[in-house]
């Protein structure tokens, strides 16, 4: 049976602010656009801090551009919606992430050569939250329209298990309008969008 994510972080968010608490929670973000609705969502019962680990971006300026743009982004969403999210922006090391996704360089995007993205960037999301002592890991990726949120969320399940305690946070961002939502924040900060995932196969695979 196909599980209803957002269904299950609506229960998740529910039961926390029932025990009184807010947990502290790493969020990896992918771009600007993409983190405003899960900000939205997610700070009304976590203290989130946002870590920017995208060494598949390429070339490093564009790297560059979208961590710029999703740090002004955070600074703005703080002041307007009286946060305090933090920005944490990882070292840019592409050709040492690449390495492991070489083989898989003819995949179809959305293929193995995906799937090993996403994994290996919640690990250092997760590594993340090991090394600071925090509760929660989720990530921005499941509001993409063109990613299989079932796909990430698995890779959450299996990752939460190895670095216990620290919670996988379960998610489907697209869903309750987060796209709409998404891209009214894009146009009223007029945020930089790409339009292409990221490494150069997705480059390639835009043509």
């Amino acid at each position: 049976m196909k599980i209803n994510y957002d269904l299950v972080a609506q229960k998740e968010m529910e039961r926390l602010k029932q025990e009184g608490k807010r947990p502290t929670l790493a969020l990896h973000v992918c771009c600007a656009p993409c983190s405003s609705y899960s900000l939205l969502m997610l700070t009304n019962t976590f203290d989130v801090t946002v870590i920017y680990t995208n060494s598949n971006i390429y070339p490093q300026d564009e790297f560059n551009k979208r961590a710029k743009e999703a740090e002004r982004f955070i600074e703005l969403f703080n002041k307007e919606h009286n946060q305090n999210v933090n920005f944490i922006l990882a070292p840019y090391e592409h050709d040492a992430f690449m390495e492991e996704l070489k083989p898989y360089k003819d995949e179809i995007e959305g293929g193995a050569r995906c799937v090993l993205c996403y994994k290996k960037r919640l690990i250092e999301a997760f590594e993340f939250a090991k090394v600071h002592n925090i509760e929660y890991v989720t990530t921005t990726l499941t509001i993409s329209p063109h990613k299989n949120s079932e796909i990430i969320n698995k890779i959450g399940e299996t990752l939460e298990k190895q670095y216990y305690p620290i919670r996988y946070f379960y998610s489907d961002f697209k869903k309750r309008n987060g796209n709409l939502i998404a891209k009214r924040f894009k146009e009223k900060y007029n945020l930089y969008q790409q339009n292409y995932c990221g490494c150069e196969y997705s480059i390639r695979d835009e043509k």
